[in-house]
């Protein structure tokens, strides 16, 4: 284990949270699993109704055939397939794919990544920080959703997401990711560029308890174990659990990481057509955070060049520190009754972040000079430079959703409601005192009174009612109309603002009437096509406010909008499954700066122009083998600029072959990246080249015919197996001399599991 490593985790994995799991399931009497067989292993087929996807219920009986969201063979080994009752583009990653094809210490936007038309960058190996880019289409985290079981989720202050601080690889039974705004009932903060929605595992109708235990590179350590309480006869309640620690040195330099999480759901059903469900998680992380590298460093230290062990360094690992906590917990009551179907959801959920780092951890800026910019103006003029900050937020919220057939259809009601409350601060900090900086006159830096940052407190508050109705025109063909009424509040009071530094006492609201139609036509049970029509709404970002006069920008500020345009099909049969889309979007009123005397002036200037064709599907070929492939071809063009969009891939592609037979499962998978630009300005400077990464996989699941041990299941992972370490995403700039700075793939690595399903 490297130093990083030894200095963070010094406290023993936690097989006491182990131990402790296996205490909880032990009060399951012998009655209760003397009955029980085998457990199921795919969570799909117990889907969470209260994502923002329309549900099986929903389906359309057709000729005495009912079309719905198979479950055939080649549904069950698919990396990604459509649907056949989606009204958009959406790839829908099973539990078998997670489960046998992702690292596990990986999260959702490793499952994401191998959807058309997404392009994901893991600096530090899947999961081992926060993935630093993940775009659809060309929109990037904040212009589109990611919700739990159903529930919105972000940072208020830009609607980005933390990738590796909810649910783990092991309590997430699929992911869906829906490429348009949806419809009406589609519901969250950003449903501008579609929605990735993450599924928690559903408890189990039998007894069972699955501890497992994996080894892999860069001293990657994943320990856990998964509890099944059963259903009671007497009750019908059923639970689950699930408990982890997770430690690595990570792929970049003095980068180490530890996770710890618990998850935790009860399903207790209320007569024959009322369920209610709880569930929550904690997830606890800390870790070694670098910045990238500039082109210089890597080609002389390496590729995964990051941090080091020098204290006189302001790249020095101990330096560059997040220390991250969350909880997320909600109440879920599903109900039908009298022709009427009742969905309502409550939940909170909050995210506590302390952050150091050192002021310029690329070196361009020397150490001591953080005294009003003059090095000769220090106390201690070779201390290290750094940041302390905090980012501290708690969402209180609710979901409601009604329906009811009425006349030759269905009609669709509900109100989100969502309140966030969130405190950034940050402050300059003498790392070598371990003290707030101050300059020769015994006064703090910054020029100004504190050495705060900024110290503020904002809040946005949403409300979003929407009513649709599906009108089930024929046998074979329905219609959803609807419009969602968005409504945004943002509140801010800073003693010490962003970028100014000074006070500001501010609040303003935004919001948009957005209408949708979306048509749905079978043209058999397992063959049906969509039209949709949607426009979206993105709330301005905090960052408006970070000006001395906000009023001068939001008098005649436009909400960014997008307009969507999406034509669809999906087939899927016992052997192939097959999805393909085009689609056009214009988004408009682009938010831009640009400084005006002291201010700082926020002005719609121009769009973004998207189209594409995308298409996926596999094929069981016979003897256990299929084949699987994706594709897109996209664009994406700034129409004031006439330059290619930043982070927007030309084209993405999948190609790969699945064998899975008996207790066999074994994969080769490729992705490839097409040619992007990190900036708007599009050249030979800033262009990224196309890439390709190979991963395999394998695993064998047996009765090892031992008493108490229903299955015993051994899996390996090579990911990257050309180790392909390109430079593949911009990172940011240098703070001295805005120097670009760059992650690379991670090189070669493996992962070694061990699991078993006990009683």
């Amino acid at each position: 284990m490297t130093r990083s490593t030894f200095a963070l985790y010094r406290c023993p994995p936690a097989y006491l949270a182990l131990c402790l799991a296996m205490a909880i399931a032990n009060p399951v009497s012998a009655q209760e699993t003397a009955n029980s067989g085998p457990a199921p292993t795919n969570d799909q087929t117990t889907p969470n109704n209260t994502s923002n996807t329309p549900s099986s219920r929903n389906a359309k009986t057709l000729d005495g055939m009912q079309v719905t969201a198979s479950s055939t063979a080649v549904n069950a080994i698919a990396p990604t397939q459509g649907s056949t009752i989606a009204t958009q583009p959406q790839s829908i990653i099973g539990s078998t794919y997670i489960q046998e094809n992702i690292a596990p210490t990986g999260d959702y936007t490793d499952a994401a990544a191998i959807s058309p038309s997404v392009y994901t960058v893991t600096p530090n190996g899947s999961g081992l920080m926060e993935t630093s880019v993940v775009s659809i289409r060309g929109f990037q985290d904040g212009q589109y959703n990611v919700t739990f079981d159903g529930i919105p989720w972000g940072d208020s202050n830009d609607f980005t997401h933390h990738s590796t601080s909810y649910f783990t690889n092991q309590e997430t039974s699929s992911v869906t990711v829906d490429r348009g705004p949806g419809t009406a009932s589609t519901l969250g903060d950003a449903t501008f560029g579609g929605t990735i929605s993450v599924d928690s595992i559903n408890p189990q109708d039998q007894f069972n308890i699955r501890p497992y235990i994996s080894f892999g590179s860069w001293e990657t350590a994943v320990e856990g174990a998964r509890i099944d309480t059963g259903r009671f006869d007497s009750s019908g309640t059923s639970a689950v659990i699930n408990v982890q620690n997770s430690t690595s040195d990570g792929y970049l330099t003095d980068a180490g990481q530890r996770r710890q999480s618990v998850f935790a759901k009860v399903v207790q059903p209320l007569g024959e057509n009322t369920t209610l469900t709880f569930g929550g998680m904690w997830n606890k992380i800390d870790q070694y955070v670098p910045l990238g590298a500039t082109k210089a460093q890597i080609a002389e230290y390496g590729p995964n060049y990051a941090l080091n062990n020098d204290p006189n360094s302001q790249a020095y690992y101990r330096y560059n520190q997040d220390q991250i906590s969350t909880y997320m917990g909600y109440i879920g009551l599903q109900s039908e009754f009298d022709g009427w179907t009742l969905d309502n959801k409550a939940y909170t959920y909050a995210y506590n972040h302390y952050g150091f780092n050192g002021l310029d951890p690329n070196g361009e800026t020397p150490n001591g000079t953080f005294c009003n910019g003059k090095g000769n103006d220090c106390l201690y003029p070779d201390n290290v430079p750094g940041q302390h900050m905090r980012n501290w937020y708690r969402s209180w919220g609710d979901i409601l959703r009604v329906s009811k057939e009425l006349g030759p259809g269905e009609i669709r009601t509900g109100l989100w409601y969502d309140k966030q409350d969130n405190l950034r601060w940050q402050y300059e900090f003498d790392d070598t005192l371990d003290l707030p900086a101050i300059n020769t006159t015994g006064q703090p830096t910054k020029g100004s009174d504190s050495p705060v940052d900024r110290f503020m407190t904002d809040s946005l508050r949403t409300i979003q009612p929407f009513v649709e109705y599906q009108w089930n025109i024929t046998d074979q063909a329905y219609l959803v109309g609807g419009v969602k009424y968005e409504d945004f509040l943002r509140d801010i009071d800073s003693l010490y603002n962003q970028k100014t530094g000074l006070p500001l006492n501010y609040s303003k609201e935004w919001n948009a009437t957005l209408p949708s139609a979306a048509f749905h036509y079978a043209f058999t049970s397992n063959w049906t096509a969509y039209a949709q029509w949607a426009k979206g709404f993105l709330a301005p970002n905090l960052n408006l406010f970070y000006t001395t006069d906000p009023a001068i920008s939001d008098s005649a500020l436009q909400p960014e909008k997008t307009t969507n345009w999406q034509l669809g099909t999906t087939w899927t049969n016992d052997r192939l499954t097959l999805s393909g889309d085009v689609y056009k979007i214009d988004f408009n009123n682009f938010i831009q700066s640009q400084k005006v005397g002291a201010n700082t002036v926020f002005y719609n200037g121009g769009g973004v122009h998207y189209k594409g064709v995308e298409l996926e599907g596999t094929y069981m070929v016979g003897g256990g083998f299929s084949v699987y492939a994706n594709g897109s071809l996209n664009r994406a063009i700034q129409t004031e600029s006439n330059t290619w969009n930043p982070n927007t891939p030309a084209k993405t592609a999948a190609l790969g072959v699945i064998y899975s037979s008996g207790g066999v499962y074994a994969s080769l998978m490729d992705k490839f990246v097409g040619r992007t630009y990190y900036t708007a300005n599009a050249n030979d400077d800033t262009v990224i080249g196309g890439y390709a990464i190979t991963n395999f996989t394998a695993s064998y699941k047996f009765d090892p015919h031992i008493s108490d041990v229903k299955d015993f299941k051994i899996g390996f992972q090579i990911n990257n197996l050309f180790n392909n370490t390109h430079i593949n995403a911009l990172a940011g700039t240098t703070v001295g001399d805005s120097t670009p700075l760059f992650w690379t793939i991670p090189a070669r690595n493996f992962n070694f599991t061990v699991s078993a399903d006990l009683f």
